[in-house]
């Protein structure tokens, strides 16, 4: 076997390893305005979604291709009237599933409907764990809901994850978060650093906290671990700008995941519309295994063969995969360059440029689509 086709999982016609994980986005609708949102600027409208039955053949095609666990995901998914069928569809092939949601919405009756259909555990955002500073970083009351959801999911013996996407405005209040998490049940807590695509890019110099901020929050991190041992288990998101290194792009691009938008585009990873000429295929025209196996938006950043130096020469290459695509699009406009947030790229400048400019905003936007957008000045 060549070079080239040992470092690419398709070149010479090789068959790609099968993913394993599935990101249903149901809808981008939601009744949250988060500052830090990852979503595209520029949403799917409601009209323009999968149907139910569009939804049961992702499923059946999913499973056939390898996918053993959902994240069912927004926007919002409980404003879907359909989603405990959508459950129910993922949980006939097989395939895991969990909910990921904002707490709105979930009352006991819908609970036991989502129970009913097969639903396995539920991931709940949180933006802070002071109910006034929470719902302020949503752009709305919210905080309420969510305690009120993880009190039912427990109440029904479902795991219970947190989501937490920290940032300059949360970072600080670590110990209460993790203590939240605590209090309210959770199984495993998610402290994710903030990606910066989408709403969060446009609050970027509002959201990004200083080194000292982080030092502190990995040393509480580190404090929580040992106390916890055995317990609860805090994931700890990497925050690519401040540590020289960037972060894997979703385990090597189209090799474990794939993401279904809510008009049924098929993405590698969630940010990945930001690449505009990517090209994406969508389910209503193709089918998950032809899209996975030999479309190419996901052949395209496949294995290692494609990287510039210095990535293609680096023997960290096939552990970070380059850093983030849609990352180095973001910031360089080439979705093939090495990623700015490697300490070794051309671009680590702009990284550098970024995280000067830390804190200088005075002003965060909220997550408004469609309409003008609300602001919320900074003291």
């Amino acid at each position: 076997m060549s070079a080239r086709a040992e470092e690419t999982p398709t070149a010479g016609g090789a068959v790609p390893p099968r993913p394993w994980a599935l990101l249903a986005e149901l809808t981008h609708a939601c009744p949250l305005h988060c500052v830090y949102c990852s979503n595209p600027l520029e949403l799917t409208r409601r009209s323009a979604e999968l149907t139910t039955d569009q939804w049961r053949a992702v499923m059946t095609q999913a499973a056939r291709l390898g996918v053993v666990q959902t994240h069912l995901s927004g926007g919002e998914p409980l404003l879907r009237a359909d989603l405990a069928a959508i459950v129910e569809a993922a949980v006939g092939e097989g395939i895991h599933t969990q909910l990921v949601t904002s707490g709105t919405g979930l009352d006991a009756g819908r609970l036991r409907e989502l129970a009913q259909a097969g639903l396995h555990s539920v991931q709940l955002s949180v933006q802070h764990a002071d109910a006034a500073r929470s719902d302020r970083i949503a752009g709305t009351a919210s905080f309420t809901a969510k305690e009120r959801a993880a009190r039912l999911v427990r109440e029904a013996g479902m795991p219970l994850g947190l989501n937490i996407v920290l940032h300059r405005h949360n970072l600080d209040a670590l110990d209460e978060l993790i203590e939240l998490g605590r209090s309210w049940g959770a199984d495993r807590v998610e402290l994710a650093n903030a990606q910066y695509y989408g709403w969060a890019m446009r609050n970027r110099s509002a959201l990004l906290p200083t080194r000292d901020q982080l030092a502190r929050a990995q040393r509480t991190l580190a404090a929580w671990r040992e106390r916890l041992a055995g317990g609860m288990e805090l994931v700890w998101v990497v925050p690519d700008y401040f540590d020289g290194r960037p972060k894997p792009c979703m385990g090597g691009w189209g090799a474990v995941s794939l993401t279904v938008a809510p008009d049924g585009s098929v993405l590698p990873c969630p940010s990945a519309a930001v690449i505009p000429d990517l090209d994406a295929p969508n389910v209503k025209d193709h089918s998950l295994e032809w899209i996975w196996e030999s479309s190419e938006a996901f052949t395209r950043f496949r294995g290692t063969a494609w990287m510039p130096d210095p990535c293609r020469s680096c023997e960290l290459r096939t552990q970070d995969f380059g850093g983030c695509r849609c990352q180095a699009y973001a910031l360089t406009g080439d979705a093939a360059a090495t990623d700015p947030a490697c300490s070794l790229s051309p671009d680590h400048h702009l990284i550098d440029a970024a995280t000067s400019d830390a804190g200088t905003a005075t002003v965060l936007t909220y997550r408004t689509p469609g309409s003008r957008p609300r602001q919320l000045r900074l003291p």
